[in-house]
């Protein structure tokens, strides 16, 4: 099941509360104070993991907590420290504050470590609040509340290029001649339910070039105002680096006019992000063993109008797939964002905060 979208409710560990007590050893009657501290609670990490490429796990399982601090013991024992709790989400996620709409980190790379909520720190044991006034103290702090926030989690693929098209012009065979995905292929529109990703490999060891190709559910006209499945796909396309615009020069589609194909599904993209419009596109004619030459001659003249780059290819026979493989090899390593090495060690833009402290408490040891 593809789940690109979640909310999530969680709670850092609190912190433990301060012991107070007293020593009581034999011929020492009267011992200082050997209340030890609580102990703190567990943070909740976020990290970008490669074994995951779907929100699933969050969408049936939203709340997430983690251990609290142990409580502090005598004889200046400290409690136990709450153990984290690490939260994996895919590459791609975008996790926002559900309360303020602010974007907290952008997931880009394997391995990226945040921390979303901080532990409550553990309460002193009354040791800390002997003076030489005040030698047998019975104050003592409780701990401090875990941090506790909503969520909004957002994935979209990583791909360095994407299929758009109509529902039906052969982009799920096409991704499944160039790659090892096997999406589902059949005559009828709205067969693709869900992205595809598969990774493209041209050239021979060891110069072997790799990419990665998102085929993504057809879209139709109005999809940015919700009208069939687009609306839920079209973010995916925000972060490939080249679009390849399928067109259907067959008279098995029903529409007559290639070019208004062209237009509209242009048009959706733009009503969407004007960014997307405006990336490197390369026009592929798709079904060419069974084209209408009228048609096919048609969406050339355009594609040369415009000056885009243009093959026609049949998916099925694999005529013209190739050199397409190629073209859009080199259009990614033209445009793909340089890629940086990873931060090291948990980056958060979450700024240390913890509750007022706590009331203190008296009694007897």
């Amino acid at each position: 099941m593809f789940i690109d979208e979640a909310r999530i409710r969680i709670k850092a560990g609190d912190g433990g509360n301060g012991c107070m007590a007293f020593r009581r050893e034999k011929f020492v009657p009267r011992g200082g104070p050997s209340g030890g501290d609580g102990g703190h609670g567990g943070d909740i990490l976020m990290s970008s993991s490669l074994s995951h490429n779907t929100l699933v796990h969050f969408r049936f399982n939203p709340e997430h907590k983690a251990e609290r601090g142990g409580h502090g013991l005598g004889s200046n024992c400290s409690g136990q420290a709450g153990e984290h709790t690490n939260l994996k989400v895919p590459i791609g996620t975008l996790l926002y504050d559900d309360t303020t709409g602010e974007l907290i980190h952008d997931f880009t790379r394997a391995g990226e470590t945040i921390v979303i909520a901080r532990g409550g720190r553990g309460g002193r044991g009354n040791q800390h609040f002997a003076t030489s006034t005040h030698q047998a103290p019975r104050e003592h702090e409780l701990g401090r509340a875990g941090e506790e926030r909503n969520y909004r989690l957002e994935l979209r693929l990583l791909a360095d290029a994407g299929l758009v098209g109509y529902p039906n012009v052969g982009k799920s065979t096409l991704i499944s001649r160039i790659s090892a995905a096997k999406p589902k292929v059949a005559n009828y529109a709205f067969t693709t339910l869900e992205p595809n990703l598969g990774v493209v490999q041209i050239g021979d060891w060891p110069h072997v070039q790799s990419f990665t190709v998102a085929d993504l559910p057809g879209l139709i006209e109005g999809a940015h105002l919700g009208h069939g499945l687009g609306i839920q796909f079209l973010k995916h396309i925000e972060r490939t680096s080249v679009v390849v615009h399928l067109v259907d020069v067959s008279d098995g589609s029903g529409r007559p006019d290639p070019v208004e194909d062209f237009k509209v599904i242009t048009a959706e993209l733009k009503s969407f992000h004007p960014a997307l419009a405006a990336k490197p596109t390369i026009l592929v004619a798709a079904k060419a063993d069974v084209a209408n030459p009228d048609k096919l001659k048609k969406l050339t003249a355009m594609a040369k109008r415009r000056k885009l780059p243009f093959f026609t290819i049949s998916a099925v026979t694999g005529e013209g797939v190739e050199p397409l493989k190629f073209a859009i090899a080199d259009l990614v390593t033209a445009h793909r964002p340089i890629q940086l090495e990873p931060e090291p060690v948990t980056p958060t833009k979450l700024k240390p905060h913890y509750p007022p402290p706590a009331p203190s408490s008296r009694g007897r040891g």
